[in-house]
Protein backbone atom coordinates (compact mmCIF):
# COMPACT_ATOMS: atom_id res chain seq x y z
CA UNK A 1 0.00 0.00 0.00
CA UNK A 2 1.22 3.31 -0.79
CA UNK A 3 0.05 6.86 0.60
CA UNK A 4 1.36 10.65 0.32
CA UNK A 5 1.34 13.26 2.70
CA UNK A 6 3.53 16.28 3.00
CA UNK A 7 6.49 17.65 5.35
CA UNK A 8 5.19 20.58 7.62
CA UNK A 9 7.67 21.49 9.59
CA UNK A 10 11.55 20.55 9.97
CA UNK A 11 12.96 21.08 12.92
CA UNK A 12 16.68 21.57 14.90
CA UNK A 13 17.94 22.51 18.13
CA UNK A 14 21.59 22.19 19.73
CA UNK A 15 20.54 20.24 22.15
CA UNK A 16 16.86 19.63 24.09
CA UNK A 17 13.56 20.86 22.98
CA UNK A 18 11.80 22.30 21.19
CA UNK A 19 13.43 21.88 18.19
CA UNK A 20 12.77 25.64 16.17
CA UNK A 21 11.69 25.26 12.52
CA UNK A 22 14.07 25.62 9.50
CA UNK A 23 12.62 26.30 5.78
CA UNK A 24 15.03 23.23 4.41
CA UNK A 25 17.66 21.08 5.99
CA UNK A 26 20.26 18.32 4.61
CA UNK A 27 19.95 14.51 5.68
CA UNK A 28 22.33 12.64 6.30
CA UNK A 29 23.14 9.39 7.64
CA UNK A 30 24.02 10.78 10.75
CA UNK A 31 21.08 12.58 10.75
CA UNK A 32 19.23 15.88 9.82
CA UNK A 33 22.34 18.46 9.46
CA UNK A 34 22.86 20.49 12.68
CA UNK A 35 20.55 19.22 14.86
CA UNK A 36 21.97 17.69 17.77
CA UNK A 37 20.89 15.70 21.00
CA UNK A 38 21.91 16.26 24.86
CA UNK A 39 21.13 12.38 25.47
CA UNK A 40 22.81 10.13 23.12
CA UNK A 41 21.85 6.93 25.20
CA UNK A 42 18.10 7.67 24.27
CA UNK A 43 18.69 10.04 20.96
CA UNK A 44 20.32 9.72 17.85
CA UNK A 45 22.44 6.82 16.09
CA UNK A 46 22.24 5.15 12.95
CA UNK A 47 18.88 3.55 13.87
CA UNK A 48 17.54 6.95 15.45
CA UNK A 49 19.14 9.59 13.23
CA UNK A 50 15.36 10.98 12.70
CA UNK A 51 12.50 11.86 14.80
CA UNK A 52 9.45 12.32 12.49
CA UNK A 53 5.58 13.04 13.71
CA UNK A 54 2.11 13.91 13.08
CA UNK A 55 0.86 16.99 12.51
CA UNK A 56 -2.38 15.07 13.07
CA UNK A 57 -1.39 13.27 16.01
CA UNK A 58 0.01 16.86 17.09
CA UNK A 59 -3.71 18.93 16.54
CA UNK A 60 -5.57 16.13 18.02
CA UNK A 61 -3.37 16.65 21.75
CA UNK A 62 -4.20 20.36 21.12
CA UNK A 63 -7.85 19.53 20.87
CA UNK A 64 -7.73 17.50 23.89
CA UNK A 65 -6.00 20.63 25.72
CA UNK A 66 -2.39 20.17 25.41
CA UNK A 67 -0.10 23.01 24.90
CA UNK A 68 2.08 21.47 22.23
CA UNK A 69 2.80 22.18 18.76
CA UNK A 70 5.43 20.85 16.35
CA UNK A 71 8.58 20.61 17.29
CA UNK A 72 7.88 20.76 21.04
CA UNK A 73 8.40 17.06 21.60
CA UNK A 74 11.78 16.77 19.39
CA UNK A 75 10.67 15.60 16.13
CA UNK A 76 12.99 16.65 13.04
CA UNK A 77 10.73 16.13 10.99
CA UNK A 78 6.46 17.52 11.00
CA UNK A 79 4.58 15.12 8.56
CA UNK A 80 0.90 15.81 7.34
CA UNK A 81 -1.67 13.54 5.66
CA UNK A 82 -0.49 10.50 6.44
CA UNK A 83 -2.48 7.30 8.37
CA UNK A 84 0.08 7.80 11.29
CA UNK A 85 -1.38 4.69 13.48
CA UNK A 86 -0.60 2.32 10.33
CA UNK A 87 3.16 2.89 10.33
CA UNK A 88 5.32 0.68 12.16
CA UNK A 89 9.11 -0.50 12.03
CA UNK A 90 9.61 -1.66 8.55
CA UNK A 91 7.82 1.38 6.90
CA UNK A 92 10.05 3.35 4.61
CA UNK A 93 9.24 6.99 3.44
CA UNK A 94 10.61 8.77 0.33
CA UNK A 95 10.77 12.40 1.49
CA UNK A 96 11.14 14.98 -1.79
CA UNK A 97 13.45 13.42 -4.37
CA UNK A 98 16.68 12.82 -2.45
CA UNK A 99 15.86 11.02 1.58
CA UNK A 100 14.61 7.74 1.56
CA UNK A 101 14.20 6.70 5.60
CA UNK A 102 13.22 3.38 7.46
CA UNK A 103 11.05 3.23 10.35
CA UNK A 104 12.85 1.41 13.02
CA UNK A 105 11.46 2.39 16.56
CA UNK A 106 8.94 4.27 18.52
CA UNK A 107 10.34 6.85 20.08
CA UNK A 108 9.48 6.24 24.18
CA UNK A 109 8.51 9.70 25.63
CA UNK A 110 10.24 11.09 28.13
CA UNK A 111 9.97 13.94 31.35
CA UNK A 112 11.86 16.59 29.34
CA UNK A 113 8.06 16.73 27.33
CA UNK A 114 6.15 16.81 30.71
CA UNK A 115 5.35 20.93 29.88
CA UNK A 116 3.68 20.45 27.06
CA UNK A 117 0.96 18.50 28.81
CA UNK A 118 -1.70 19.79 30.46
CA UNK A 119 -2.07 16.77 32.98
CA UNK A 120 1.76 16.42 32.51
CA UNK A 121 1.02 13.30 31.64
CA UNK A 122 3.67 13.08 29.12
CA UNK A 123 2.78 8.68 28.16
CA UNK A 124 -0.22 9.98 26.22
CA UNK A 125 2.41 9.82 23.17
CA UNK A 126 3.56 6.62 24.32
CA UNK A 127 2.76 3.93 21.79
CA UNK A 128 2.36 1.14 24.50
CA UNK A 129 -0.35 3.18 26.16
CA UNK A 130 -1.70 5.32 22.94
CA UNK A 131 -1.46 2.97 19.98
CA UNK A 132 -0.72 5.87 16.43
CA UNK A 133 0.04 8.74 18.27
CA UNK A 134 4.00 8.00 19.35
CA UNK A 135 6.90 9.93 17.37
CA UNK A 136 8.95 7.30 15.35
CA UNK A 137 12.85 6.86 14.72
CA UNK A 138 13.70 6.16 11.58
CA UNK A 139 17.39 5.17 9.46
CA UNK A 140 18.62 7.23 6.47
CA UNK A 141 18.90 4.64 3.58
CA UNK A 142 19.63 7.84 1.30
CA UNK A 143 20.52 11.22 2.32
CA UNK A 144 19.83 14.82 0.49
CA UNK A 145 18.07 17.85 1.22
CA UNK A 146 14.34 18.24 2.39
CA UNK A 147 12.22 21.49 2.14
CA UNK A 148 9.05 22.19 3.60
CA UNK A 149 5.99 20.98 1.20
CA UNK A 150 8.08 18.04 0.00
CA UNK A 151 5.90 15.25 -0.61
CA UNK A 152 6.38 12.06 2.25
CA UNK A 153 5.61 8.65 0.28
CA UNK A 154 5.29 5.96 2.56
CA UNK A 155 5.43 2.11 1.44
CA UNK A 156 4.13 0.08 3.99
CA UNK A 157 3.42 -3.42 4.40
CA UNK A 158 -0.17 -4.51 4.43
CA UNK A 159 -1.12 -5.51 8.32
CA UNK A 160 -3.36 -9.23 8.68
CA UNK A 161 -5.26 -8.85 11.93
Amino acid sequence: MKFTGRVVQINLSDGGVPKLPVSAGEVTLAGLEGDRQRDLKFHGGPDRALCLWSLEVIELLQQEGHPIAPGHAGENLTLAGIDWANLAPGSQLQLGNQVLVEITDYAAPCRTLTRWFSDRRFSRISQKHHPGSSRLYARVLRGGLVSLGDRAIVQVEERTT
